[in-house]
């Protein structure tokens, strides 16, 4: 990095952790730092009981607490700026509510209809043959396949398992990521190690001489989700994947699935169908379950909303945006924990990340035949391509300008054609 670059970029990060001292500051003169604390302490604890419960009316007061306070800290942080920008600029330096809206228009306007075709016209796909009793042992094997397909480095990376998978890293030697199995749903586990591979592959290729500073790590949510999802979906559901790993999952879990095809598995595996959950969504409908968040916490922030309404707003946008009816606030309004640990402005940090893959993509192909290098096995070119203009700058560019200088301008339109060619070809639309 030339020199005045790099002070540019320390002058930033010094603005950026003043102005969060500052607010701090405020908010423990006014009373308000120690209020925060507790909240975030207590709220979470009453969602989880909330949502074990189904009792939304134990989470409401909370939670409209917590976004009265997050957003007070906004002003303290940023008195000129709109509260709910400053939350975005927390996770993904540079976003603001208008860039959002943009996207997620455009979003509404293609993916909406797409999703309704699929469901009222599409060829039916039947997954009922991933839904069969898989051994776990069998499952981890697939996983240790998985991390070897992918080119990750197992000297520095282990495989574990909880509840929820994630990744964390120590420093680029040392990444640990984690999933979970399911015996009746191996792909689960299949694409979450696939997930949480994309996340490690990041931290694994970070520069050598960033190893162990605060630039050697991922530019930033977005940044690293467009990681672990490009892996996951653009990568991973794709033809040449599955063909290529189908031979060993079907030997290894035969002979449950010996009378699926090739093209039979990929189909299920790229099944839609809209759903309640957004863990559990398909690649088509993902976006769709960020973009309700997103324009929930945007109303709640502007005042537009209360806690109060939340249930309600969420319930009528499922149906208006993917044609469910939500029977429960467990598995509505209280499904997920970002809002209860405060975490408001870092769902559009998910779809976004989406996007990015699909502008990847397009400028890989510029470079070298992608379809021909899964056929044939050899994500070393993929993942070159990545470490060469995405991973080795860990932090140093600013998320948005690390794009740009590969990608060009951030158009959404291309991650719609994307999922639209992908998906119409699947459901012969």
């Amino acid at each position: 990095m030339e020199l005045n670059t790099a002070l540019q970029k320390l002058k930033e990060y010094e603005r950026r952790g003043f102005a969060l001292s500052h607010a701090s500051g405020l908010m423990y003169y006014d009373g308000d730092f120690a209020v925060y604390q507790q909240l975030c302490s207590e709220a979470d604890s009453v969602w989880h009981e909330a949502k074990v419960k189904d009792d939304f009316s134990m989470f409401e007061p909370y939670l409209q607490k917590m976004f009265d306070s997050t957003k007070r800290m906004a002003l303290y942080m940023e008195p000129d700026k709109r509260p709910y920008d400053t939350m975005l600029d927390n996770f993904e330096r540079g976003l603001t509510a208008s860039a959002c809206d943009a996207f997620f228009d455009t979003l509404k306007k293609r993916l909406v209809p797409l999703m309704h075709k699929v469901v009222e016209h599409g060829d039916r796909v039947n997954d009922a043959p991933l839904r069969q009793s898989f051994p776990i042992a069998k499952q981890k094997e697939l996983s240790s396949y998985l991390m070897d397909v992918m080119g990750i480095d197992r000297d520095h990376c282990i495989l574990g398992e909880t509840e929820h998978p994630f990744t964390t890293d120590f420093s680029k030697y040392d990444v640990r990521i984690t999933t979970h199995y399911y015996e009746n749903n191996f792909a689960a586990s299949l694409y979450s190690v696939i997930h949480e591979g994309g996340h490690a592959l990041y931290e694994l290729h970070t520069g050598d001489e960033l190893a162990c500073s605060n630039l050697g790590r991922g530019a930033s949510m977005a940044m690293h989700e467009s990681q672990s999802r490009f892996y996951e979906n653009i990568i991973g559901r794709s033809w040449e994947f599955c063909s290529l790993i189908f031979p060993f999952v079907k030997k290894e879990f035969s002979p449950l699935l010996d009378g699926v095809s090739d093209e039979e598995f990929y189909r299920m595996i790229n099944k839609s169908s809209p759903s309640l959950i957004r863990l559990e969504a398909d690649e088509l409908t993902y976006c769709l379950h960020i973009m309700i968040r997103y324009q929930l916490e945007r109303a709640m922030i502007d005042g537009s909303i209360t806690a109060h309404d939340l249930p309600h707003e969420w319930n009528r946008l499922y149906k208006e945006y993917l044609g469910v009816d939500v029977p429960s606030d467990k598995l509505g309004v209280l499904q997920d924990s970002h809002w209860a640990n405060g975490n408001i402005g870092y769902f559009p940090s998910y779809a976004i990340g989406s996007a990015y893959g699909a502008q990847y993509y397009k400028e890989m192909n510029r470079d070298f035949d992608v379809k021909a290098a899964l056929s044939a096995g050899e994500l070393c070119k993929i993942n070159r391509w990545m470490e060469d203009k995405i991973w080795k700058y860990g932090c140093m560019k600013d998320p948005m300008a690390l794009f740009e200088s590969v990608c060009g301008k951030f158009d959404p339109t291309c991650y719609a054609d994307y999922l639209e060619n992908k998906y119409s070809e699947i459901y012969g639309l």
